[in-house]
Formats: structure tokens, C-alpha cells, sequence
């Protein structure tokens, strides 16, 4: 069963997001400074509250085509359904969690971000507490000397799961809005220092002038 699972569950969630993408409008809300990331080659860390992670592929479809992107997973199955699900936009993945392979998976974090490549993580994910940071992404960022752009999305309308991510679905033909703030460095900060700023800034919005 997990196998038919793994072959069809994610080739459906890749025709869903493109369709709900298709049918719904989009604007992107993005820093001067986060956009000179994004269209650059320098390594970063791309971060999002797992709620949100539906629809956050598009945003390297359309700003890191020719970039290696990487996705921080868990070793659970649904992990493996995600990895399989992001294989169809040309993303990889790098499996672990601060529970499962996390040293390892840390590891590679630091030597892709120096060689240049982008790592995406949902510092809340895989099992919470919701807008929760864990220490992972805050290590990463301070060993790799690299910044955090934070990607929020709001749907003018959408269905939310009762999870413990409130993960979330937009309606078809409702508005999404990409938000994605001006960089976040985190170096010579305490560990306790960096998680709260980074908490600070990923549940709040900021008032975004640079559109794209």
C-alpha cells in the first residue's frame, strides 16, 4: 500500500499545486535586498513556517531556475512523500531532522551554503510546536555565515487544516501574496538571541515596498 502511496500521492500534490497556482492570482512582495539574493549565486537559507509550505516551490520556479535547491526532510514517510513531490519542480532534498539524522544533515547544510547553493527548511517542521524555531536553522545560518530570507504566503482565501501547522489551502480563484522579507543575519548572536529575533521576524509581516 505505501508503495502505490508513493507513486501516486505525489505526482497528485505536483498537478494540484500547479493548478491551484494557475487558477489563483499572484503577487510577489520582495525586499530590495532579498531580491539581489534571489537573482544572485550566493548561498542562503530559505525559510517558512510549515503551514505554508504548499506553494513555496513556485517561488523557486520562477526566481532560482538555475540554482541547486535543496529541501531540509524528515526520515518519516510523509517525508518521503514531500521528497518525491518536490522532485517534479527540480528541487532535492537532504534528509534528517533535529530528531532523526540531524548531525549528519547538518553537515551538509553548511557545505552546500559555502559552496553557494540554497537550502530550504521549515524551522516548525516536521512535527512542531507550531511557529516554533528550532536550533538547526540558527547553527546553519551562524556556521555558514549565510543570511535567513523568510518566505511568508497569505491567501485572501483558503481551507485550513485542523493540524498542528494549521496548514493551509488556497481557494481556487482567491489572491496569493508572496511575501518575502529583507534578509535576517543571525551571527554574533547567543543561540537563545537568534531564535527569538528569527521567531520576531518570520510571524511578522513587513511592510514591503520592492515588488516583483
Amino acid at each position: 500500500m505505501k508503495r502505490v502511496l508513493l507513486s501516486l500521492i505525489p505526482l497528485l500534490v505536483f498537478c494540484l499545486i500547479r493548478i491551484l497556482f494557475f487558477l489563483c492570482r499572484v503577487e510577489y512582495r520582495i525586499s530590495k535586498d532579498s531580491l539581489g539574493l534571489l537573482n544572485g549565486t550566493e548561498g542562503y537559507i530559505f525559510a517558512f513556517w510549515h503551514g505554508e509550505l504548499l506553494l513555496q516551490p513556485m517561488v523557486f520556479q520562477k526566481f532560482a531556475k538555475h540554482r541547486e535547491v535543496f529541501v531540509l526532510i524528515s526520515r518519516h514517510f510523509d517525508g518521503e512523500l514531500i521528497s518525491r513531490s518536490i522532485s517534479y519542480f527540480g528541487l532535492r532534498c537532504l534528509r534528517g531532522s533535529s530528531s532523526k539524522g540531524g548531525s549528519a544533515a547538518l553537515l551538509r547544510i553548511v557545505k552546500h551554503l559555502e559552496n553557494g547553493d540554497i537550502i530550504s527548511i521549515t524551522p516548525d517542521g516536521p512535527r512542531g510546536p507550531y511557529h516554533s524555531i528550532a536550533n538547526g536553522i540558527v547553527i546553519a545560518a551562524q556556521k555558514a555565515n549565510v543570511p535567513i530570507l523568510i518566505s511568508r504566503i497569505i491567501y485572501t482565501k483558503s481551507w485550513e487544516f485542523k493540524s498542528w501547522d494549521k496548514f493551509q489551502i488556497p481557494k481556487p480563484f482567491s489572491k496569493i501574496i508572496y511575501y518575502i522579507q529583507s534578509p535576517v543575519f543571525l551571527d554574533n548572536l547567543s543561540l537563545e538571541e537568534a531564535r527569538d529575533i528569527l521567531k520576531l521576524k518570520m510571524e511578522s509581516l513587513e511592510d514591503i515596498t520592492v515588488s516583483s
